[in-house]
């Protein structure tokens, strides 16, 4: 935030045409809220404001977000049938939004849905990190 907002990197909405989503993962926002008395909620949301221009929110969202099902590093305990059965609500949530993309900054959530959208029939969908998000998004020049 602070980097784009001082001007010292710039980015570019219109790389983006599709519809994107984003995804409030338990540890940046609700456990970090409780832990801490702040949940990163708006500082993604504005970044992802500056880098695409169409997205909307998952519903219900922030404090209300909805678990992925991929929490604590699921992809490898080998509960795979529990794992994707968890993440099917998440899936239910974007697809509700007609999003082309899921904006998602960790790692643990990021792999989850990249695993389960195809089960989900959802293979079109495009997982991107926010990290990745800016660093598309970014003017060159």
């Amino acid at each position: 935030m602070e980097y784009i907002r001082e001007g010292r990197i710039r980015v570019d909405r219109s790389r983006f045409s599709g519809l994107a989503t984003y995804h409030d993962p338990c540890n940046y926002g609700r456990k970090a809220h409780m832990r801490f008395g702040h949940g990163f909620f708006e500082e993604p949301r504005w970044i992802l404001s500056q880098c695409v221009e169409r997205w909307v929110d998952l519903y219900p969202d922030r404090l209300n977000q909805t678990c992925c099902g991929g929490g604590g590093g699921t992809l490898t305990t080998g509960y795979n049938d529990e794992r994707v059965f968890y993440g099917r609500r998440k899936m239910e949530q974007i697809k509700a939004t007609g999003a082309q993309m899921i904006v998602v900054p960790c790692h643990s959530c990021h792999g989850q849905l990249e695993n389960i959208k195809q089960h989900y029939g959802m293979a079109d969908l495009e997982v991107k990190y926010l990290w990745e998000l800016v660093a598309d998004a970014l003017v060159i020049g």
